[in-house]
């Protein structure tokens, strides 16, 4: 399949601050969000990839002070335009980045914008940031948060436990979703310590009303190590990897971890 946003094209858009050019190709993966007990896809997490399906950090490492703002900007248009396309009827989850908002409710036009253009229904857009970011101000990632909440968008913290300010960043700022890092994921059923620490995690997102998201989910035992105490949302190589501009089938599996059937 061709890419659909081709090299030379260059995006302009969003508030003053955003209106830099994006000089470079990129594009976007998608990996399903799975809900265990529904059995059925949740939403998608758009990863951005090069032109030729090239990793991440192909295309990050291309991001500085220059460029930061219009590539944040950049991303949430062609995640929406591309997830369109694709049919997505589902929630799509944007990464964005919170040092490259300076002004909310200016930086979010393009994105409701491109969403209203695409009849894509902006209530299905989970803006998700990572716990690892470097945020230079929590304050303001605290209103950028409030802000899109109270827009009807989902709002997610994603590689908790990753990150330098975990628990501490909780308590500024409330999430929907909190994604833990697979990181804690990683062989859960066997490893007490983790156990321990994502048993009170649990209990705090139970009392907060935050939903919880498990990540980088692989092994048939870890996805039955969180099903049963609750968490209902996984994502991971054992339901389906990324798939290139496309929206990948998910494997949904047996007990035993064979595989039961496939769907979207």
């Amino acid at each position: 399949m061709p890419t659909l946003f081709p090299p030379e094209e260059v995006l302009r858009s969003g508030c003053d601050r955003c209106r830099e050019e994006v000089a470079f190709a990129f594009t976007f993966a998608f990996q399903p969000i799975v809900d265990v007990v529904r059995r059925e896809v949740f939403g998608y997490e758009a990863l951005v990839r090069g032109p030729q399906g090239e990793p991440a950090m192909t295309v990050l490492g291309r991001v500085d002070d220059t460029n930061r703002y219009a590539f944040d900007q950049a991303c949430r248009v062609r995640a929406i335009t591309l997830a369109s396309r694709l049919g997505l009827d589902r929630y799509l989850s944007i990464n964005f980045l919170p040092n490259a908002v300076y002004e909310p409710s200016l930086c979010i036009r393009s994105t409701l914008e491109a969403a209203r253009e695409c009849g894509f229904p902006a209530e299905k857009i989970l803006f998700e940031v990572t716990e690892g970011e470097r945020i230079d101000e929590v304050d303001h990632l605290t209103n950028i948060f409030a802000y899109y909440r109270s827009r009807g968008f989902l709002t997610a913290l994603d590689d908790f436990g990753a990150g330098h300010s975990g628990l501490n960043m909780l308590a500024r700022f409330v999430p929907d979703l909190i994604k833990i890092d697979m990181a804690l994921v990683r062989d859960v059923h066997r490893d007490r310590v983790k156990q321990a620490i994502l048993e009170g995690l649990l209990l705090t997102c139970r009392e907060l009303g935050v939903k919880v998201l498990a990540e980088g989910v692989e092994q048939a035992e870890e996805a039955q190590w969180f099903a049963a105490r609750g968490v209902h949302l996984m994502q991971g190589y054992f339901f389906a990897k990324p798939g290139f501009e496309c929206l990948p089938p998910v494997r949904w599996q047996t007990q035993t971890g064979g595989t039961a059937s496939s769907a979207s």
